[in-house]
């Protein structure tokens, strides 16, 4: 199965699970309430390795399955085929992760690509970075990025307020989800391979983190 453009996102329905028993020591901190936000784990320079961090800190976060395929693999019994789901997380204001799970069944390779979005969740530092718009609004990136991914390559630039994202349904998708409401992309490469792309924005937006730049994001722009 593809990418379906009827596919709505969704909040996952409240399910009861057993009380949560941290791992790790910012899994402790986090449910002690010593730290409240996912910004500050990066700040540690910590990995999130529990699901239930991101449960906890974001509690807003909206899944999305963008593609379920099925894959096999030669066993000394035969062939042995499972399923392979990516999923797109995110809570439109600046957090976002892409997963990937892998089950004979289909539910359990979305929980698990569920649980493996939250882990890689990116915090996005959003702006305005374009001299049509001039706004301190944060709606858009604040500087153009490039991301790569196999042979995909998307390169994301400042938009004015309005346009919308100018871009194909997979690097829209992940873009909303990120929380960018305006955008110009341009896309090269095998795009129709979903998880390249999706991962290629990922990386496009999570380059944002490792630049060094003085003061604030808001009116920077990369000279052309």
């Amino acid at each position: 199965m593809g990418f379906d453009r009827d596919r709505r996102p969704r909040r996952r329905e409240q399910e009861e699970k057993p009380e949560w028993i941290p791992k790790t020591s910012i899994g402790t901190k986090v449910k002690s309430k010593e730290i409240l936000t996912v910004e500050e784990i990066f700040a540690l320079g910590k990995p999130i390795t529990e699901s239930e961090i991101v449960d906890v800190l974001l509690p807003d976060l909206e899944e999305d399955t963008l593609e379920v395929s099925s894959t096999q693999r030669m066993t000394d019994n035969g062939r042995k085929m499972q399923f392979r789901a990516i999923v797109l997380v995110g809570d439109r204001k600046g957090h976002f992760g892409i997963g990937a799970g892998k089950s004979e069944e289909v539910k359990p390779a979305i929980e698990s690509a569920v649980k493996d979005a939250k882990r890689k969740i990116i915090s996005v530092p959003l702006g305005c970075g374009s001299w049509e718009c001039g706004c301190k609004q944060k709606h858009s990136v604040p500087i153009q990025v490039l991301g790569k991914n196999g042979s995909v390559k998307v390169l994301l630039k400042p938009a004015p307020r309005g346009l919308g994202i100018a871009a194909n349904k997979v690097v829209k998708k992940v873009l909303t989800f990120a929380g960018i409401k305006d955008a110009w992309s341009f896309s090269r490469g095998h795009t129709s391979s979903i998880y390249n792309t999706a991962m290629a924005v990922s990386n496009a937006l999570d380059s944002l983190n490792s630049m060094r730049y003085s003061g604030n994001w808001e009116g920077k722009r990369k000279a052309e």
